[in-house]
């Protein structure tokens, strides 16, 4: 059976409770132990079949109590409040992880490892990102808000720069490494403050990572 052709690229960030570097990029477990966060999606360009998804913003709120791969988690997407019907739909079923092969992306995980999914939200996303500079800031009304930073040095206050290059992986090819807060209201709440923030671009179709 053949998969409806969809393809996302835009700027991503996130912030889970882990320590700075992120223990899951490197295969390693959770620093607490169980893994809690979100992440938002600028999308400058991308379709799902003959619907234009490019401008528009999603969000992704996320726990688990263990390791993401032992599952028993939560999940919620958030889509732009501008969205129309068949956009909304779209990109529900993209975050879903629907017409994606199997393991593709870090969505399909997500959903594949979450044994409840709440209902999805549609939101003003106030979303800005500045990767070179290590800097952004979420608003989702009456859901989060969010703020990412430079890593800083506790010995000299400077502000190293920091990437991880994944040869293989589900979510980015090339990630700036730096400081992340979050809190939010609702199903998932979230309050984590000066953790692992990331700020990439996003490349995604059905088959996985998009790299260049």
């Amino acid at each position: 059976m053949s998969m409806t052709e969809w393809q996302v690229e835009g700027l991503e960030f996130g912030v889970c409770n882990c320590a700075f570097g992120g223990p899951c990029q490197f295969e390693a477990l959770p620093t607490e132990g169980h893994c809690h966060g979100f992440e938002v999606v600028h999308i400058e360009k991308g379709h799902f079949a003959s619907v234009d998804l490019s401008g528009l913003n999603i969000a992704l709120l996320y726990e688990w109590p263990g390791p993401v791969f032992e599952g028993q988690g939560a999940m919620q997407a958030v889509i732009d409040l501008r969205a129309s019907e068949a956009q909304r739909n779209a990109l529900e079923c993209i975050l879903h992880g629907g017409e994606t092969e199997d393991a593709a992306t870090h969505w399909w995980l997500f959903r594949a490892m979450s044994k409840t999914v709440y209902k999805t939200l549609y939101r003003r996303i106030d979303f800005s990102c500045d990767i070179e500079a290590h800097t952004a800031r979420v608003v989702i009304p009456a859901v989060l808000v969010a703020t990412g930073a430079p890593l800083k040095s506790p010995a000299t206050v400077e502000k190293p720069s920091m990437q991880h290059q994944a040869a293989a992986g589900s979510e980015y090819a090339a990630a700036e490494m730096g400081a992340g807060s979050v809190q939010s209201e609702g199903p998932i709440r979230l309050d984590i403050s000066n953790r692992y923030g990331q700020f990439n671009r996003l490349r995604h179709n059905g088959h996985g990572i998009i790299r260049r």
